[in-house]
């Protein structure tokens, strides 16, 4: 294998949501170059960061009937108890919420917590206020998706935040959907939230780095004996 091809390997893959963008930065860049070079060069930071915002790295999901995975790249910031957005029809009792923060820096596609049937789309138009804050669930713009599947239905939603202006989903009502497999995108900066059946456990923490289509949140059949974690 040569040096180029091991330097390709390890740069992941863009989605084509960014290229839009990437190309209007670093068009801008090429402009700002000729204005005045030292701007030029902040340009091209930029159109880097970009690139690395929009990125769409190969992730390895655990399909074990039950489990259910982050749908986002980020920070845990939230675990409670929280009554679901009326629009989900997940009833009117609180339910166990797990939060992921995304900062500008994570990787930005969303994949499904689990595998089944997308019930249903929701989309809520609202404010952008910080998305770390709890009550951006209530006021913030939001996208929420109900999946069903044979352990019981989860809600799944997507959170504008502070600078985020663009919700994307990339999937239909009656649609079936793979544990880990792409759903949406936010743009740029912004939360998940995961609703899961009452009493279901989370095996996550506050505070922990969460990836997108590998970390195990919860599983949802885990009095199974013959499941067992171990906290490190």
């Amino acid at each position: 294998m040569s040096i180029l091809d091991s330097i390709q390997r390890q740069i992941p893959p863009i989605h084509k949501e960014g290229y839009p963008f990437i190309g209007g930065f670093a068009l801008a860049s090429l402009v700002l170059f000729w204005l005045w070079s030292p701007l030029g060069w902040i340009g091209t930071i930029i159109t880097v960061w970009c690139a690395l915002f929009f990125r769409d790295p190969v992730r390895v999901t655990p399909v074990r009937d039950g489990l259910v995975v982050s749908p986002a790249d980020g920070r845990v910031s939230m675990i409670t108890m929280a009554l679901p957005p009326a629009e989900l029809g997940l009833g009117d009792r609180p339910l166990p919420r797990i939060s992921v923060f995304m900062s500008v820096f994570n990787c930005h596609v969303n994949r499904s917590p689990v595998a089944g049937r997308v019930d249903r789309i929701a989309y809520r138009p609202g404010l952008f206020i910080n998305a770390e804050l709890d009550k951006a669930s209530e006021d913030n713009e939001r996208n929420s998706l109900v999946i069903s599947t044979p352990q019981g239905r989860i809600g799944v939603i997507q959170i504008a935040g502070l600078v985020a202006k663009r919700i994307v989903c990339f999937v239909k009502e009656g649609q079936a959907v793979g544990a880990g497999e792409r759903f949406g995108l936010i743009r740029f900066g912004s939360r998940l939230d995961v609703y899961l059946p009452l009493g279901t456990k989370a095996l996550v923490s506050e505070g922990q780095t969460a990836i997108a289509g590998e970390t195990i949140l919860a599983d949802l059949v885990a009095d199974d004996p013959n499941r067992a974690y171990r906290a490190s």
